[in-house]
């Protein structure tokens, strides 16, 4: 089912959201396990998370003008076909902000361990 909403939102905006989500978790796994320098880590994981919900967001907006572009086309069309390209369209912000929280989380956790 998850992989059924990543390829309907889009993959070309869907696909790199998940790969940042892992990379984000990767980072945080790392940063636990060695070490690392935790400013330099904290930082990434700030700018990286920004982002993706920044990319997210893109991947809506251009998924709405897409939307309204084709019900301009095609005249009048019904309140279901609205609400499928409505949700479809907002997707990609979702996982963006999916992302975005967790990038936080780690951050906050991160924090608390100084």
């Amino acid at each position: 089912m998850l992989l059924d909403r990543i390829n309907e939102g889009g993959p070309f905006f869907m696909w790199p959201i998940v790969f940042i989500f892992i990379i984000l978790v990767a980072l945080f796994i790392r940063q636990i396990v060695t070490k690392a320098n935790k400013d330099h880590t904290i930082t990434l994981l700030s700018n990286i998370s920004l982002f993706i919900l920044a990319w997210g967001i893109l991947g809506s907006v251009i998924g709405l003008i897409q939307a309204f572009d084709a019900i301009e086309g095609a005249g009048s069309v019904s309140q279901g076909v609205m609400a499928g390209g409505l949700k479809i369209a907002f997707l990609t912000t979702v996982f963006g902000l999916f992302t975005f929280i967790f990038g936080r989380l780690f951050i906050i956790i991160l924090n608390l361990k100084k």
